[in-house]
């Protein structure tokens, strides 16, 4: 025969296991709190790094045919440390300009390339641009210093001459991080975080 427990201990029982149960959903509450934070900082993440194509335009000027594009380009945190500690960032934009063709695959007009290599100056705490082929010039910060390579305008593509009256062109056009161009060891394992760029396909009319 159980003999029945004084009341203060059953109290005493009951607190603990309220205590124990209530402690239980708590660390459950906090964990699911705590993960939703850190996907909303990851997404958040995400969504910080990338390009935004905000204007692409050709224009017919002198009897050439030129290209003008508007970017908002953002870099991620991983870009940013290694353009801090010293290493050269190279981006291009192509753009190729092809006729239709039902008969045959289409045909490439032509192929324009452009880019540019950025780095920091840790002796004068500056960015230097340089366009490969062109001239360079110095930046007091990287907004300013990304801000020549986002827009850009007059873009000569080809004369107009080769239009041919009656047929159908288009022209894909790319900007893009070249991480082709980063020291070898940084290539063996490239992430997420060095995919950065964007592409367009329009008509010509």
């Amino acid at each position: 025969m159980h003999r029945a427990l004084p009341p203060l201990l059953q109290a005493s029982g009951r607190w603990c296991r309220l205590s124990l149960r209530g402690m239980a959903c708590w660390l459950i509450g906090r964990c699911w709190v705590i993960g939703l934070c850190s996907a909303l900082l990851l997404s958040e993440g995400a969504r910080a790094q990338g390009i935004e194509l905000k204007s692409l335009a050709l224009e017919r000027r002198d009897g050439e045919l030129t290209l003008e594009f508007n970017t908002r380009l953002t870099l991620g945190p991983a870009i940013e440390d290694a353009l801090q500690r010293g290493v050269p960032m190279y981006f291009v934009a192509q753009t190729v300009v092809f006729r239709n063709r039902w008969y045959w695959r289409d045909e490439r007009v032509a192929r324009v390339t452009r880019s540019w290599r950025v780095a920091f100056q840790p002796l004068t705490g500056s960015w230097r641009v340089s366009q490969v082929g062109g001239l360079s010039q110095n930046y007091a910060s990287l907004p300013e210093a990304l801000a020549p390579l986002s827009r850009v305008s007059g873009w000569r593509l080809l004369d107009g001459e080769r239009l041919e009256p009656g047929e159908h062109y288009y022209f894909d056009f790319s900007f893009r991080l070249d991480s082709s161009q980063l020291p070898q060891p940084m290539q063996i394992d490239l992430g997420g975080d060095w995919k950065l760029g964007i592409g367009r396909t329009l008509r010509i009319e």
